[in-house]
């Protein structure tokens, strides 16, 4: 038989029977189009996470008092971990490929300024800090270089907090109190939105110096490194590890690169994206019973057609090549049709909730229509064997 004989017999098949075989593809039409809507908005999720956490810069590394992993001993012995200090942050300033450290110390405490109070998030941070987490001042200036050990009692408000004690007042030069002593408010971060739900604008920074005696801690909490792009992490890691063991006389503290973070976040999402579309997939599972189903009365229907085709010399794999064909047409086009509904719907999901992240992934809609064509030579196998199972002198009876 040749491939116009064969085109044109497989594509009579799917017209003749219109009904049924919109019907069929619509099966598959919406699970394809469940998988690309419940995918499309996990992808976006995925992006959206990501990005929140990268606008802060991926090149850096954080240090934290106490090493990972478990400890030998009875519990409730005190730890000899040596605390992180701020001469432990000024000697990683000095390794090469290092462009900027903060020390940080953050807490809680009420903020009195302009007649009003607030408890707001206090950040005790270093003069660095905001090129460290690529963070902006919209008014003033930050923190200026001071004695770390005794820095003068300046203050930097986030925008929500200096909204909340100034209104739409200026801030600068004013004198607020944040846990009972007097700071003088020398600058204002631009807006930063939430973060896990910490909001980084409901925010006073000031030395960290200030910090370790306002919470009364003899150590720091975390210190921030960032380094040069270009720099490989594990560099810039066993660089810091080294310089903290020499002063600290063992490993008592804890490194972890913001590509370590994003790594296993994004592992997260992954699963989180496969999950939602694995769902989706069980409604391809339904078309494909669908295809089974339809493609076995068809076989029913059309015996007699078969009997004639095998009288007239069509062999057997020939046969078997126009069910299969006009079941994998009528998946492709579902597929195809279910693209179409799925792009469609995350894009209106997208319009109509501004604040829900979507994104179609172009990998997802290869998969997809990939998984929809195999769907229906799969699903066309067994109706196609009966068909070619036929005698057929029996199905020139079935006339």
């Amino acid at each position: 038989m040749s491939w116009r004989d064969f085109l044109a017999l497989s594509t009579r098949a799917v017209v003749a029977h219109r009904m049924r075989s919109f019907l069929t593809l619509l099966g598959i039409a919406v699970g394809i189009a469940a998988v690309i809507l419940l995918t499309s908005i996990g992808e976006g999720i995925h992006q959206f996470v990501l990005a929140e956490f990268t606008q802060f810069g991926t090149n850096v590394v954080e240090i934290t008092p106490g090493k990972k992993g478990a400890k030998g001993g009875p519990p409730g012995l005190p730890s000899t971990a040596r605390p992180l200090t701020l001469d432990d942050a000024r000697a990683l300033e000095r390794l090469p490929g290092v462009t900027a450290v903060t020390p940080v110390v953050w807490g809680n405490a009420e903020v009195e300024g302009n007649g009003r109070v607030r408890r707001s998030a206090v950040y005790g941070v270093g003069p660095a800090m905001q090129h460290v987490f690529t963070m902006r001042v919209r008014s003033g200036r930050f923190l200026p270089p001071d004695n770390a050990e005794q820095p003068r009692a300046l203050v930097v408000l986030g925008a929500t907090l200096k909204t909340e004690l100034f209104g739409s007042g200026n801030a600068l030069g004013a004198r607020i109190r944040i846990g009972g002593e007097r700071y003088r408010v020398i600058g204002i971060m631009e807006q930063k939105g939430e973060l896990l739900g910490t909001d980084l604008d409901d925010t006073a920074y000031i030395p960290t110096g200030r910090a370790l005696a306002l919470f009364n801690r003899e150590g720091l909490m975390e210190i921030n490194v960032s380094y040069r792009e270009g720099v490989p992490a594990a560099h810039i890691s066993r660089a810091i590890e080294r310089q903290l063991e020499a002063r600290h006389g063992r490993i008592d503290f804890a490194l972890t690169t913001q590509q370590d973070m994003l790594n296993s976040l994004s592992k997260i999402l992954n699963i989180l994206t496969a999950a939602v579309g694995a769902l989706g997939g069980i409604s391809l599972l339904v078309g494909a019973v669908g295809i089974v189903t339809i493609m076995t009365i068809a076989v029913t229907e059309r015996t007699a057609e078969i009997g004639l085709l095998v009288a007239l010399g069509a062999r057997r794999h020939t046969i078997l090549g126009l069910f299969l064909a006009e079941a994998v047409a009528l998946a492709a086009l579902g597929g195809a049709f279910g693209l179409l509904i799925g792009a469609g719907l995350a894009q209106l999901a997208g319009l109509l909730v501004p604040a829900l992240p979507v994104h179609t992934p172009w990998k997802f809609v290869v998969v997809a229509e990939t998984s929809a064509i195999l769907i229906g030579l799969l699903a066309g196998v067994l109706p196609a064997r009966k068909a070619t199972t036929l005698d057929p002198v029996e199905a020139l009876r079935a006339e």
